[in-house]
């Protein structure tokens, strides 16, 4: 029997930074590892601010034939020259945002825990899923993606699912199995090397 396939990395970008260190520490990042996929995901909605970001980011991903997608703010897609947006709100606004984009676009969603919502939004065009935290989190209401839910999805629906959320080298072994993509981001850029911290990370999918 094949080998399953290990799974890809898709990075998210620290909800801060600074613009003057960040790109670097971004293009390392994607110099050293295959990155499928890097999320803009500011907490700031201040537009010139994230425009500024997102153009910084843009020259960073494109130079290296990596796709990046923005979080939530679905006017700036074209607008930035990104490639796709990440919604926040499950399968609610999954049609309407491929309407909007067309087909080309990346449409992606974070579904929670929720399979309902995952499959909603596989039929309403989504590109991938994404379930989490899939570890243990002090955000949202305290509940977890389990193992169960990927395990699932993995041999009963064919959207690419995410991984995301407080992921540590275990959880990773654990999940490996089950998803398409890691969703990591702060598990890396909180440390003084990242490229290390994700070459640890990976370590443990195989």
């Amino acid at each position: 029997m094949a080998e399953p396939e290990q799974p890809q990395i898709y990075l998210i970008t620290p909800p801060e930074f600074e613009l003057s260190q960040f790109p670097s520490r971004l293009a390392a990042v994607l110099d050293a590892q295959d990155v499928a996929c890097v999320r803009l995901a500011l907490a700031s909605q201040d537009e010139d601010r994230i425009a500024r970001a997102a153009d910084a980011c843009r020259e960073v991903t494109h130079a290296r034939d990596v796709a990046l997608v923005i979080d939530s703010h679905l006017a700036m897609v074209e607008r930035l020259g990104l490639d796709g947006v990440h919604l926040t709100d499950g399968a609610r606004t999954v049609r309407y945002a491929r309407k909007e984009l067309g087909p080309d676009a990346v449409v992606g969603t974070f579904c929670g825990t929720s399979r309902h919502d995952g499959m909603s939004a596989g039929e309403s065009g989504a590109d991938y899923v994404s379930f989490g935290p899939a570890g243990a989190s002090a955000l949202g209401d305290g509940s977890q993606a389990e193992v169960e839910l990927f395990d699932w999805w993995s041999q009963m629906i064919e959207i690419p699912v995410v991984a995301e959320g407080a992921l540590d080298g275990d959880l990773i072994r654990l999940l490996a199995p089950h998803t398409d993509f890691f969703g990591i981001g702060d598990e890396i850029w909180r440390s003084d090397d990242p490229v290390a911290a994700l070459g640890h990370l990976m370590g443990h999918m195989r």
